[in-house]
């Protein structure tokens, strides 16, 4: 669909699409009404619809300026801004034989939502799936909903994050949506996090509820303004990352459903960002990996190995599940190895016939540690992404 601002657009003509610089053949122009009213020409002034040889829909964007290429204009219409994702999320099938459906299913949604970016990404732990961006929280909630409801697909979504901005020693300066692509500390010179500036209206004999939630978010006042006798408009400038991690439920808890929120990007400021990994017999787990406030790092690190001890299952051998903090282990927790009654069919003897067959099985467990591997059930991935909200 289309409207025609200046000139006339014809069946033949090359147009050039100025954001992606992509040229096309005009095939046919026309009106849309109950149905497609095919037309010789579209002038200025005119809404329609135009048809030409486009094989992408990655080729284009939503609001673009479409110009003749014979004759194109010299700047693109004024108003259209390309729509930039500010929280990314990796989406997975749970059944790793649904990726070929899943991609399709992700390719309609293009169509439809053209602000959805996506690139297909393998995990270990996981198997294929799509590291996908959203222009925001409520974005990411509402493809996923279609993503079950309207296509009939079962996946799972990682930890939702922003983008970091890392500046390295050597000048140069990266953006880094996931964990696994920050570079080495020793090259690291410093972090920022991407800031909001958050605008909540609440009532009146909830303000006090509004600030003890803010403190414990890193959030800065700024203003608060009296809409009427009963309403507040308060705002804050906080990290985008603890907007996005459950931030809105918080709120509607601590103001009994009656505050209203909404937040807007404000630019990057450098923070004490830290990588927390996951170890599991001193072993790193890619997917449960994250990036967090270092002031938060120990409590979310103790809460994530407790909640995997819970939810890894036992094995013929110990097992050690650890977070750390490069080479800084900050929390531990172990699991116990299940035990076989070797000596059971001992009935009387010498008591170093028992002592022979513990030792021997001593042996075999620590043999079987370092071949083992542990087996993550696909449910401590998802309740491991609980941990920020």
């Amino acid at each position: 669909k289309i409207r025609v601002f200046d000139g006339v657009v014809r069946p033949g003509d090359e147009i050039l699409f100025m954001g992606g610089q992509k040229k096309y053949k005009v095939e046919e122009v026309g009106y849309m009404a109950l149905k497609f009213i095919k037309k010789d020409e579209l002038g200025a002034g005119e809404v329609g619809y135009l048809i030409g040889n486009i094989k992408s829909i990655s080729d284009f964007t939503v609001g673009d300026t479409i110009t003749l290429a014979s004759n194109p204009t010299k700047e693109p219409l004024p108003g259209y801004r390309e729509p930039k994702p500010m929280v990314f999320a990796c989406i997975f099938p749970t059944e790793n034989q649904d990726f070929n459906d899943l991609k399709e299913v992700m390719a309609k949604l293009k169509l439809t939502d053209a602000s959805i970016t996506f690139e297909p990404v393998n995990s270990i732990s996981l198997g294929m799936g799509f590291k996908c961006g959203f222009l925001g929280l409520l974005h990411m909630q509402i493809v996923m909903e279609r993503l079950e409801t309207e296509f009939g697909l079962s996946v799972i979504s990682t930890i939702p994050t922003v983008k970091y901005k890392v500046n390295l020693k050597n000048g140069e300066v990266v953006y880094v949506e996931n964990p696994l692509e920050m570079p080495e500390p020793t090259k690291i010179d410093s972090i920022e996090e991407p800031y909001a500036l958050v605008t909540i209206i609440v009532p009146e004999n909830y303000i006090g509820d509004v600030m003890e939630l803010m403190q414990n978010k890193r959030a800065v006042q700024k203003n608060m303004t009296y809409i009427d006798s009963k309403r507040v408009e308060i705002k804050y400038e906080m990290p985008l990352s603890e907007v996005i991690y459950g931030f809105f439920d918080n709120l509607k808890s601590a103001t009994s459903g009656y505050a209203s929120m909404d937040y807007e990007f404000i630019g990057y400021r450098e923070s004490d960002i830290v990588k927390l990994d996951i170890l599991v017999n001193g072993k790193p787990v890619d997917a449960l990996s994250f990036l967090v406030h270092r002031d938060h790092a120990v409590y979310k690190g103790r809460e994530l190995v407790r909640k995997l001890q819970k939810l890894i299952p036992r094995h013929l051998f110990p097992i050690a599940i650890q977070a750390a903090i490069g080479s800084k282990v900050i929390a531990r927790e172990d699991i116990a190895p299940l035990r076989k009654d070797v000596t059971a069919k001992c009935y009387g003897g010498d008591v170093t016939r028992k002592r022979k067959l513990l030792e021997k099985q001593r042996e075999g467990k620590k043999k079987l540690k370092m071949i083992g591997n542990v087996s993550i059930p696909q449910e401590a991935f998802v309740e491991v992404m609980k941990i920020n909200q």
